[in-house]
Protein backbone atom coordinates (compact mmCIF):
# COMPACT_ATOMS: atom_id res chain seq x y z
CA UNK A 1 0.00 0.00 0.00
CA UNK A 2 1.61 3.32 -1.18
CA UNK A 3 2.17 5.87 1.78
CA UNK A 4 3.87 9.01 1.99
CA UNK A 5 5.13 11.12 5.31
CA UNK A 6 4.38 14.47 6.51
CA UNK A 7 4.64 16.31 9.58
CA UNK A 8 2.54 15.94 12.45
CA UNK A 9 2.60 19.83 12.52
CA UNK A 10 1.01 19.68 8.82
CA UNK A 11 -1.86 17.14 9.65
CA UNK A 12 -2.84 19.32 12.65
CA UNK A 13 -2.93 22.16 10.49
CA UNK A 14 -5.06 20.31 8.38
CA UNK A 15 -7.79 19.13 10.87
CA UNK A 16 -7.74 22.15 12.31
CA UNK A 17 -8.78 24.24 9.23
CA UNK A 18 -11.16 21.52 8.27
CA UNK A 19 -12.89 21.62 11.93
CA UNK A 20 -13.34 25.68 11.37
CA UNK A 21 -14.79 25.42 7.74
CA UNK A 22 -16.99 22.46 8.93
CA UNK A 23 -18.30 24.69 12.28
CA UNK A 24 -18.76 27.65 9.29
CA UNK A 25 -20.29 25.85 6.79
CA UNK A 26 -23.13 24.25 9.06
CA UNK A 27 -24.16 27.57 10.16
CA UNK A 28 -23.72 29.43 6.92
CA UNK A 29 -25.88 26.91 5.01
CA UNK A 30 -28.49 26.94 8.19
CA UNK A 31 -28.91 30.40 8.01
CA UNK A 32 -29.55 30.59 4.12
CA UNK A 33 -32.17 27.66 4.61
CA UNK A 34 -34.43 29.27 7.26
CA UNK A 35 -34.29 33.28 7.02
CA UNK A 36 -35.89 33.24 3.29
CA UNK A 37 -38.51 32.10 1.87
CA UNK A 38 -37.56 32.31 -1.68
CA UNK A 39 -34.72 29.40 -1.44
CA UNK A 40 -32.15 28.82 -3.90
CA UNK A 41 -32.24 25.29 -5.34
CA UNK A 42 -30.19 23.10 -3.21
CA UNK A 43 -28.84 20.62 -5.86
CA UNK A 44 -27.61 23.50 -8.01
CA UNK A 45 -25.24 25.04 -4.84
CA UNK A 46 -24.01 20.92 -4.52
CA UNK A 47 -23.23 20.84 -8.59
CA UNK A 48 -21.44 24.75 -8.34
CA UNK A 49 -19.75 22.89 -5.42
CA UNK A 50 -18.58 20.18 -7.39
CA UNK A 51 -17.34 22.64 -10.70
CA UNK A 52 -15.78 24.68 -7.74
CA UNK A 53 -13.37 21.60 -6.05
CA UNK A 54 -12.68 20.34 -10.39
CA UNK A 55 -11.24 23.78 -11.29
CA UNK A 56 -9.10 24.10 -7.42
CA UNK A 57 -7.83 20.39 -7.79
CA UNK A 58 -6.81 21.32 -11.20
CA UNK A 59 -5.12 24.05 -9.68
CA UNK A 60 -3.25 22.21 -7.29
CA UNK A 61 -2.38 19.47 -9.99
CA UNK A 62 -0.62 22.46 -11.72
CA UNK A 63 0.98 23.59 -9.16
CA UNK A 64 2.50 19.73 -8.29
CA UNK A 65 2.91 18.68 -12.01
CA UNK A 66 5.41 22.11 -12.48
CA UNK A 67 3.92 23.14 -15.54
CA UNK A 68 0.66 22.88 -18.13
CA UNK A 69 2.41 20.33 -20.35
CA UNK A 70 3.26 18.19 -17.47
CA UNK A 71 -0.43 19.01 -16.05
CA UNK A 72 -2.12 18.33 -19.73
CA UNK A 73 -0.26 14.95 -19.58
CA UNK A 74 -1.00 13.79 -16.39
CA UNK A 75 -5.43 14.66 -17.15
CA UNK A 76 -5.19 12.70 -20.37
CA UNK A 77 -2.95 9.76 -19.28
CA UNK A 78 -5.58 9.26 -15.62
CA UNK A 79 -8.48 10.58 -16.83
CA UNK A 80 -9.04 10.13 -20.95
CA UNK A 81 -6.90 6.92 -21.43
CA UNK A 82 -8.24 4.85 -17.86
CA UNK A 83 -11.77 5.05 -18.39
CA UNK A 84 -12.02 1.91 -15.46
CA UNK A 85 -9.80 4.54 -13.23
CA UNK A 86 -12.78 7.35 -13.98
CA UNK A 87 -15.64 4.80 -13.38
CA UNK A 88 -13.99 3.23 -9.96
CA UNK A 89 -14.34 7.09 -8.80
CA UNK A 90 -17.87 7.33 -9.48
CA UNK A 91 -18.95 5.67 -6.99
CA UNK A 92 -17.87 7.74 -3.96
CA UNK A 93 -19.17 10.85 -6.06
CA UNK A 94 -22.56 9.56 -6.42
CA UNK A 95 -22.60 9.00 -2.99
CA UNK A 96 -20.96 12.28 -2.08
CA UNK A 97 -23.65 13.76 -4.13
CA UNK A 98 -25.91 11.89 -2.45
CA UNK A 99 -25.17 12.82 0.87
CA UNK A 100 -24.41 16.73 0.07
CA UNK A 101 -28.27 16.55 -0.93
CA UNK A 102 -29.37 15.13 2.18
CA UNK A 103 -27.23 17.69 4.61
CA UNK A 104 -29.66 20.55 2.62
CA UNK A 105 -33.16 18.87 3.61
CA UNK A 106 -31.57 17.81 7.15
CA UNK A 107 -30.60 21.43 7.70
CA UNK A 108 -33.48 23.07 6.45
CA UNK A 109 -35.43 20.83 8.58
CA UNK A 110 -33.61 20.32 12.44
CA UNK A 111 -31.58 23.28 13.86
CA UNK A 112 -27.76 23.69 13.38
CA UNK A 113 -25.96 22.10 16.47
CA UNK A 114 -28.64 19.23 16.60
CA UNK A 115 -27.74 18.15 12.98
CA UNK A 116 -24.10 18.74 13.72
CA UNK A 117 -24.40 16.11 17.20
CA UNK A 118 -26.81 13.53 15.65
CA UNK A 119 -24.73 13.82 12.12
CA UNK A 120 -21.83 12.89 13.98
CA UNK A 121 -23.16 8.59 14.14
CA UNK A 122 -21.05 8.89 10.86
CA UNK A 123 -18.16 7.96 13.14
CA UNK A 124 -19.53 4.29 14.14
CA UNK A 125 -20.24 3.75 10.77
CA UNK A 126 -17.22 4.47 9.15
CA UNK A 127 -15.71 3.22 12.11
CA UNK A 128 -17.54 -0.17 10.92
CA UNK A 129 -16.44 0.48 7.19
CA UNK A 130 -13.19 0.61 8.06
CA UNK A 131 -12.83 -2.62 9.90
CA UNK A 132 -14.92 -4.37 7.08
CA UNK A 133 -13.15 -3.12 4.16
CA UNK A 134 -9.57 -2.14 5.24
CA UNK A 135 -9.26 -4.88 7.44
CA UNK A 136 -8.34 -2.63 9.67
CA UNK A 137 -8.55 -2.93 14.10
CA UNK A 138 -9.24 -0.65 16.15
CA UNK A 139 -8.23 -0.38 20.14
CA UNK A 140 -10.66 -0.69 22.58
CA UNK A 141 -9.95 2.98 23.61
CA UNK A 142 -11.32 3.89 20.04
CA UNK A 143 -13.92 1.55 20.14
CA UNK A 144 -15.06 3.32 24.04
CA UNK A 145 -15.01 6.82 22.34
CA UNK A 146 -17.14 5.53 19.51
CA UNK A 147 -20.00 4.08 21.14
CA UNK A 148 -20.03 7.41 24.06
CA UNK A 149 -20.65 9.50 21.34
CA UNK A 150 -23.48 7.00 19.89
CA UNK A 151 -24.61 7.04 23.74
CA UNK A 152 -24.94 10.81 23.46
CA UNK A 153 -26.57 11.14 20.05
CA UNK A 154 -29.04 9.10 21.38
CA UNK A 155 -29.80 11.06 24.09
CA UNK A 156 -30.32 13.75 22.05
CA UNK A 157 -33.40 12.37 20.08
CA UNK A 158 -34.82 11.54 23.10
CA UNK A 159 -35.86 14.95 23.80
CA UNK A 160 -36.81 16.72 20.75
CA UNK A 161 -35.70 20.15 20.56
CA UNK A 162 -37.15 23.29 20.92
CA UNK A 163 -36.53 25.47 17.55
CA UNK A 164 -35.81 28.64 17.24
CA UNK A 165 -36.72 31.88 15.17
CA UNK A 166 -36.79 30.49 11.34
CA UNK A 167 -39.27 31.97 8.58
CA UNK A 168 -39.88 28.23 6.95
CA UNK A 169 -41.87 25.12 7.90
CA UNK A 170 -39.75 22.40 9.31
CA UNK A 171 -40.41 18.42 9.75
CA UNK A 172 -38.33 16.83 12.20
CA UNK A 173 -38.67 13.93 11.29
CA UNK A 174 -37.92 14.16 7.84
CA UNK A 175 -34.61 15.86 9.07
CA UNK A 176 -33.45 13.04 10.96
CA UNK A 177 -34.59 10.47 7.94
CA UNK A 178 -31.89 12.71 5.96
CA UNK A 179 -29.54 12.27 8.46
CA UNK A 180 -29.61 8.94 8.30
CA UNK A 181 -28.82 8.58 4.68
CA UNK A 182 -26.32 10.93 4.54
CA UNK A 183 -24.53 8.76 7.42
CA UNK A 184 -24.77 5.82 5.99
CA UNK A 185 -23.33 7.55 2.51
CA UNK A 186 -20.48 9.10 4.87
CA UNK A 187 -19.00 6.20 5.95
CA UNK A 188 -19.05 4.26 2.85
CA UNK A 189 -17.96 6.63 0.47
CA UNK A 190 -15.33 8.09 2.80
CA UNK A 191 -13.77 4.31 3.79
CA UNK A 192 -13.47 3.72 -0.50
CA UNK A 193 -12.12 7.22 -1.27
CA UNK A 194 -9.68 6.22 1.73
CA UNK A 195 -8.64 2.42 0.39
CA UNK A 196 -8.28 3.95 -3.31
CA UNK A 197 -5.93 6.97 -2.13
CA UNK A 198 -3.92 4.97 -0.25
CA UNK A 199 -3.57 1.89 -2.42
CA UNK A 200 -1.81 3.36 -5.68
CA UNK A 201 0.78 6.31 -5.66
CA UNK A 202 -1.40 8.09 -7.80
CA UNK A 203 -1.67 11.62 -7.29
CA UNK A 204 -4.12 13.02 -4.58
CA UNK A 205 -5.60 15.46 -7.04
CA UNK A 206 -5.44 13.18 -9.91
CA UNK A 207 -8.02 11.26 -7.74
CA UNK A 208 -9.61 14.42 -6.70
CA UNK A 209 -10.30 15.72 -10.80
CA UNK A 210 -11.59 11.66 -11.77
CA UNK A 211 -14.06 11.92 -8.71
CA UNK A 212 -15.55 15.35 -9.45
CA UNK A 213 -15.57 14.73 -13.09
CA UNK A 214 -18.23 12.08 -12.12
CA UNK A 215 -19.61 14.39 -9.18
CA UNK A 216 -20.36 16.97 -12.02
CA UNK A 217 -22.46 14.59 -14.06
CA UNK A 218 -24.36 12.85 -11.14
CA UNK A 219 -25.23 16.37 -9.80
CA UNK A 220 -26.38 17.65 -12.77
CA UNK A 221 -28.82 14.63 -13.42
CA UNK A 222 -30.25 15.26 -9.87
CA UNK A 223 -30.49 18.89 -10.42
CA UNK A 224 -32.79 18.09 -13.60
CA UNK A 225 -34.61 15.56 -12.01
CA UNK A 226 -35.64 16.70 -8.89
CA UNK A 227 -36.06 20.70 -9.54
CA UNK A 228 -35.98 20.97 -13.64
CA UNK A 229 -38.51 22.39 -14.08
CA UNK A 230 -38.42 25.10 -11.74
CA UNK A 231 -34.54 25.84 -12.32
CA UNK A 232 -36.19 26.10 -16.40
CA UNK A 233 -38.83 28.78 -15.24
CA UNK A 234 -36.86 30.81 -12.63
CA UNK A 235 -32.97 29.68 -13.49
CA UNK A 236 -29.79 27.79 -12.22
CA UNK A 237 -29.30 30.86 -9.69
CA UNK A 238 -32.35 31.55 -8.61
CA UNK A 239 -32.28 32.72 -5.08
CA UNK A 240 -28.69 33.02 -4.66
CA UNK A 241 -27.16 35.62 -2.63
CA UNK A 242 -23.42 36.86 -1.05
CA UNK A 243 -24.39 34.54 2.23
CA UNK A 244 -25.43 31.47 -0.49
CA UNK A 245 -21.96 31.79 -2.72
CA UNK A 246 -20.18 32.08 0.79
CA UNK A 247 -21.66 28.27 1.55
CA UNK A 248 -20.48 26.98 -2.13
CA UNK A 249 -17.35 28.28 -1.18
CA UNK A 250 -17.17 27.04 2.20
CA UNK A 251 -18.25 23.41 1.13
CA UNK A 252 -15.77 23.68 -1.77
CA UNK A 253 -12.63 24.52 0.42
CA UNK A 254 -13.53 21.98 2.43
CA UNK A 255 -14.11 19.40 -0.11
CA UNK A 256 -10.83 19.71 -0.77
CA UNK A 257 -9.40 19.45 2.88
CA UNK A 258 -10.97 16.76 3.68
CA UNK A 259 -9.52 14.69 0.83
CA UNK A 260 -6.19 16.33 1.89
CA UNK A 261 -6.94 14.95 5.48
CA UNK A 262 -8.19 11.32 4.47
CA UNK A 263 -4.98 10.78 2.38
CA UNK A 264 -2.91 11.49 5.07
CA UNK A 265 -4.37 10.46 8.55
CA UNK A 266 -7.74 8.72 8.48
CA UNK A 267 -11.88 8.78 8.10
CA UNK A 268 -12.28 8.41 11.70
CA UNK A 269 -9.30 10.98 12.57
CA UNK A 270 -11.40 13.40 9.95
CA UNK A 271 -14.72 12.37 11.88
CA UNK A 272 -13.38 13.40 15.85
CA UNK A 273 -12.28 16.33 13.87
CA UNK A 274 -15.93 17.23 12.56
CA UNK A 275 -17.13 16.61 15.98
CA UNK A 276 -15.19 19.32 17.57
CA UNK A 277 -17.45 21.77 15.02
CA UNK A 278 -19.86 21.11 17.25
CA UNK A 279 -19.32 23.70 19.97
CA UNK A 280 -18.73 25.96 17.12
CA UNK A 281 -21.81 25.63 15.34
CA UNK A 282 -23.68 25.76 19.10
CA UNK A 283 -22.31 29.35 19.77
CA UNK A 284 -23.38 30.77 16.07
CA UNK A 285 -26.92 29.27 16.66
CA UNK A 286 -27.30 30.96 19.30
CA UNK A 287 -26.00 34.09 18.30
CA UNK A 288 -27.68 33.51 14.50
CA UNK A 289 -30.81 31.53 15.37
CA UNK A 290 -31.66 32.57 19.09
CA UNK A 291 -31.15 29.56 19.75
CA UNK A 292 -31.05 29.02 23.54
CA UNK A 293 -28.99 26.64 25.34
CA UNK A 294 -31.45 26.28 29.05
CA UNK A 295 -33.38 23.26 30.30
CA UNK A 296 -36.76 23.91 29.44
CA UNK A 297 -39.78 22.72 28.27
CA UNK A 298 -40.88 25.88 26.55
CA UNK A 299 -40.38 29.03 25.04
CA UNK A 300 -41.65 31.65 23.86
CA UNK A 301 -40.58 34.26 20.89
CA UNK A 302 -43.45 36.86 20.69
CA UNK A 303 -47.04 35.38 20.67
CA UNK A 304 -45.62 32.64 18.98
CA UNK A 305 -45.07 29.30 21.47
CA UNK A 306 -41.80 27.60 20.21
CA UNK A 307 -41.57 23.58 21.32
CA UNK A 308 -37.72 23.07 20.81
CA UNK A 309 -35.40 24.42 22.68
CA UNK A 310 -32.31 22.93 23.12
CA UNK A 311 -31.33 21.37 26.10
CA UNK A 312 -27.79 21.08 26.39
CA UNK A 313 -27.60 18.73 28.65
CA UNK A 314 -28.56 16.08 26.40
CA UNK A 315 -25.60 16.47 23.88
CA UNK A 316 -22.21 14.80 24.22
CA UNK A 317 -19.27 16.79 22.94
Amino acid sequence: MASESVSVVFKIYCLTVMTLIAAAYTVALRYTRTVSSDLYFSTTAVCVTEIIKLLLSLGMLLRETGGLGRCRSAVVSHIFKSPVELLKLSVPSVVYAIQNNMAFVALSNLDAAVYQVTYQLKIPCTALCTVLMLSRSLSRLQWFSVFMLCGGVTLVQWTPPLSTKVQVEQNPFLGFVAIAVAVLCSGFAGVYFEKVLKSSDTSLWVRNIQMYLSGIVVTLIGVFMTDGAQVLEKGFFYGYTPWVCLVVFLASVGGMYTSVVVKYTDNIMKGFSAAAAIVLSTVASVVLFGLQIIAQKKTTYGSKTDLSCLNIDRYSF
